[in-house]
């Protein structure tokens, strides 16, 4: 196992330094581990709701609103599943040196991208171009 990076507290990455030093990948590393925390947290926080409401509610009108509030809480901790999954693939790539790098280009993905979206797999332009190219076969 590798020796933990001393990180200072107030460190953000900047431009002038080389891409994806120790200290940059110590930074992203924490901030997806903090974020993956919090969902979990998030999830485990729903499902305590969901076995609370689980109560049988014999008024027709609560009963369909307490139904609404339970898928619109399960669509939500789906999206928190598919996300802690893609964190989990963030967390790899730093492992494999992977991290910070286009999958499609093989460029740098801004650090301002990867603060705002540590998850990013893709330079903005590349990921735009990816979003244009669904639209396009989504109208076919």
């Amino acid at each position: 196992m590798k020796a933990q990076t001393f990180l200072p507290e107030e460190y953000r990455p900047a431009e002038d330094e080389p891409f994806m030093n120790e200290l940059q990948l110590e930074y992203f590393r924490r901030k997806l581990l903090a974020w993956k925390q919090e969902l979990l947290s998030q999830s485990a926080e729903t499902l305590e709701g969901l076995q609370d409401s689980a109560r049988n509610v014999p008024d027709l009108a609560d009963r369909a609103s307490e139904e609404t509030d339970r898928a619109l809480e399960l669509r939500t901790r789906d999206r928190q599943r598919k996300l802690v999954s893609k964190i989990d693939a963030a967390l790899r790539r730093i492992e494999t040196g992977e991290y910070g790098y286009c999958e499609m280009t093989g460029d740098q993905i801004s650090l301002k991208r990867l603060d705002a979206r540590p998850i990013a797999t893709m330079t903005l332009e590349a990921q735009e171009r990816h979003e244009r190219r669904e639209r396009v076969h989504r109208d076919d």
